[in-house]
Parts: C-alpha cells; sequence; structure tokens
C-alpha cells in the first residue's frame, strides 16, 4: 500500500502566529507554572481549616519506669505511670487511639497575608505566560519575514540567473558563427556561475529559514509555504502611536515580580505575634500492667478501655525569632528594591528599543523609496548594454556589469520594503501589542 503524501501547509502570518501560540511546548511550560500557582493558593487558604490528626497504635513492651528526667529527643519511646520499683523483661500489651483538633481562631493577618502572596505568585505566572506567548509570537512573525525575505531574494536571484542563460545562448550562438571572440562566451559564462552561486545560497536562505519558521509553528519545514500577502508592498506611511511601557508584557510581569515580592515583605511582618490555638483532644489508652507491678495475662490491654477527653488554648511566641526575622525582613526589602530597579531598567531598555525601531522604520521608508528608481535606472542601463553590445558599441564587461546591478538592486528593493514592515515589527514589539502588525501584514 502506498504511503499518503503530506500536503504542504500554506500559512499567513496570523496563522503562523496563532499556530506558534498554540504549539510551541515553552507555552505550556508556561500554562503548567500557571497551574501549580494557582494550586498553591488553594493550599494557602487551607490553613483556616482546622487541623484535625487522628492516631491508633497497638503495642507490646515492658513496663518499667524510673524517676528522672528526660532531654526533648525523638528515639526514646515516653512511658507513663507510677514507678513500680521493678526490672525485668516481662512485657504486656498496650493499645491507644485518639483524635486531636486544632484551630487557630485569629492570626493578625498571617494567613490572610500567605494567601495574598500566594495569589501574587499567580498573578506572577499568569503575567510569565502572557510575556512568553508574546515573544514566542513576535520571534514567529520575525522568522516568518526572514522566510518572505529568503523567497523574494531568490526570486530576484533566479531573474539575474534567467538573463544569464539568456546572455550565454546569445553569445555562444556568435561564438560558433564566428562573430564573437570565445572569451566574451567564457566571461558570461563566469558571470553566470555567479548568479547561480547566488540563487543557490538564496535557496539555502530559504530552507534556513523555513526551519526556524517550524519550529515555532509545529510543522516539518518541508511542508511549509507561505502567503506573502502585503509583506512584499510598501505599507502606508502612518504615525507610530505613543509608547506606554507600563502596557508591555515584560514589564507587565516585571510589575508583577515587584508585587509578589512586596507580599512576602508583609507576609514576614506579621509572623512576629502570638499563635492563638484552640485545641480538643479525645483518646482512650488500654494496658495490661498494674500499679502494683503485676501483669494481666491474655489480651488484657489490646483494646483501649480507659477514656479521656480535653479542652485546652494553647498560646506560642517566638521570642528569639526578632532577630533572624528583621534580618530577613531587611533582606525582603532589598529585594524590593532590586526588582524596582530592574522595572526602571526594563523601561528604560523599552523607550531605548521604541526609539531605535522608530529610527530604523524612518530610514527603512527613506531607502524603500529610493530603490524602485534604483532598479529602473539599473533595467534602462541593462537595456542599453546590451543593445550597445549587440550593436557591437559595447564590451561584454558593460553587460555583465549592468546584470549584475540589476539583480543587486531588485534584492534591494524588496529588502527595503521588508525593513520597513520590521521597523513596524520593532514599534509593535515595544508596545507590547503585535496584533495590529498582524492584521495590517495579512491583508
Amino acid at each position: 500500500m502506498a504511503q499518503e503524501t503530506a500536503h504542504p501547509v500554506s500559512l499567513t502570518l496570523s496563522q503562523a502566529v496563532e499556530n506558534s501560540v498554540k504549539n510551541y511546548p515553552m507555552i505550556r511550560v508556561s500554562q503548567e507554572q500557571v497551574n501549580a500557582a494557582a494550586a498553591a493558593i488553594q493550599l494557602a487558604r487551607t490553613a483556616y481549616l482546622p487541623k484535625v490528626d487522628a492516631l491508633a497504635q497497638v503495642n507490646r513492651a515492658t513496663r518499667n519506669n524510673v524517676f528522672g528526667l528526660l532531654l526533648p529527643q525523638s528515639v526514646i519511646p515516653s512511658m507513663s505511670g507510677p514507678v513500680i520499683g521493678s526490672n525485668n523483661l516481662g512485657s504486656v500489651w498496650g493499645s491507644a487511639i485518639g483524635g486531636l483538633v486544632t484551630w487557630e481562631p485569629f492570626d493578625f493577618g498571617l494567613r490572610g497575608a500567605t494567601v495574598a502572596v500566594a495569589n501574587a505568585a499567580h498573578a506572577q505566572s499568569e503575567a510569565a505566560a502572557k510575556r512568553t506567548e508574546f515573544e514566542v509570537a513576535v520571534a514567529a512573525v520575525d522568522a516568518y519575514l526572514t522566510l518572505v525575505a529568503a523567497q523574494e531574494t531568490m526570486r530576484a536571484a533566479q531573474a539575474g540567473v534567467d538573463r544569464g542563460e539568456v546572455l550565454v545562448k546569445t553569445i555562444a550562438a556568435q561564438v560558433n558563427a564566428q562573430l564573437r571572440p570565445g572569451a566574451d562566451q567564457s566571461r558570461a559564462e563566469a558571470e553566470l556561475a555567479a548568479a547561480r552561486t547566488q540563487l543557490g545560497q538564496a535557496q539555502q536562505a530559504i530552507d534556513v529559514s523555513r526551519a526556524t519558521l517550524s519550529q515555532f509553528v509545529g510543522t516539518d519545514p518541508s511542508q511549509i509555504t507561505i502567503v506573502t500577502g502585503a509583506l512584499v508592498q510598501l505599507p502606508p506611511q502612518q504615525v507610530p502611536p505613543a509608547l506606554n511601557p507600563a502596557a508591555n508584557p515584560v514589564m507587565v510581569e516585571q510589575s508583577a515580580v515587584v508585587e509578589q515580592a512586596r507580599a512576602q515583605l508583609r507576609a514576614l511582618e506579621r509572623s512576629y505575634f502570638p499563635r492563638f490555638y484552640l485545641q480538643g483532644a479525645v483518646y482512650a489508652r488500654g494496658t495490661g500492667a498494674e500499679t502494683n507491678g503485676e501483669r494481666l495475662g491474655g489480651l488484657n490491654g489490646l483494646a483501649p478501655n480507659f477514656q479521656n477527653y480535653a479542652l485546652g488554648f494553647t498560646v506560642t511566641f517566638p521570642i528569639s525569632e526578632l532577630p533572624a526575622l528583621h534580618a530577613r525582613e531587611a533582606a525582603q526589602s532589598a529585594t524590593i528594591r532590586s526588582q524596582a530597579a530592574r522595572a526602571e531598567q526594563i523601561t528604560v531598555d523599552l523607550r531605548a528599543q521604541w526609539n531605535r525601531a522608530v529610527a530604523t522604520l524612518n530610514g527603512a521608508r527613506h531607502i524603500a523609496v529610493n530603490t524602485p528608481v534604483q532598479v529602473a535606472a539599473a533595467r534602462a542601463s541593462t537595456q542599453q548594454a546590451t543593445a550597445r553590445y549587440q550593436a557591437g558599441l559595447g564590451n561584454i564587461d558593460e553587460v555583465a556589469e549592468a546584470q549584475r546591478l540589476l539583480t543587486q538592486a531588485e534584492i534591494n528593493d524588496v529588502l527595503a520594503r521588508l525593513s520597513v514592515w520590521r521597523g513596524l515589527l520593532g514599534i509593535a514589539s515595544a508596545a507590547g501589542d503585535i496584533q495590529p502588525f498582524v492584521s495590517e501584514a495579512s491583508r
């Protein structure tokens, strides 16, 4: 059975952006980080719920007990009951079952501050996801423009090869008829070889650009074709909108980072307060040991048969934590100042990016206005040089030079128009919104 042949995917610019945002793995990484931050909010809110602990235990142990102090540790099991004055290895059954409910009725805003930290982390994750989507979309548009430039360059290079082939055929016929020297044919063939080299380089640029675009859209490079649309035309003159750095996704993310750091400081400021706990316990124990040293035989002690309950109010206060808390607050304050300074730097960088993009756009428009004149002059020069050569008034060098200049002028013309589009993309990237650019370029 023959294998199915995959059909090329024709992509418009807007489709390339949409596919990149949908398929690029880094987008999914950011989304899962948002999901994790959302789960962290729910985790922080569980601090408002009572804490319930349950215990059940059965053991077989000796019952030797002594007076004396034992420093707090987690190795030696605790023992309750009087000292019975015995020291033997006789063991009895013991059992216990119980539950403890602990609830913190008020906390001077600590739990609320902790939830606020989780909310700030979630907002930061969402801002990071938006920033990632924006950067991927910009990179996809840039890759698309690069592919358009490579294809248009190849089209101009192919035109140069076609002109070279016509010239070689014409001169070859004249050389065979002994109307031209063989040196003219050699020169024409050399120029044709150079034009084919330029064509091969253009094809290589297309393959590389297509591979780069496939990285974002998630399609095999060999199956990608693009719709140039308005990108090969000079975009209409327009005044760039005023720059608002705060609207850029990079700045939005950094603002969320600053707010997250401030929320963490507020949580630290509410840490040095007493902690109040309402507690209630119900438990039962069983033992096969008597207070006079005797042991109850059989299964005595396996079932907890002595019951107790307790209600209480506990207060804890970390007295010695104040110096450490002050140090953590100082470190967190420094982190806030650092992130705020980074936000200022981002603002400066975005404004510089904006200014460079505006300068690039203005320069590109001036060049794009001049390149059609260059193309027209180069085409006229080629026609004149060819006519002079055919009339025996010129030499092959003039024709070869004129054809080379025409090819380069055609390449410069299309690249100049695309440079205008790149300038518009730079402005849109600095502004933080490329959707108007994509809509204009997709017409």
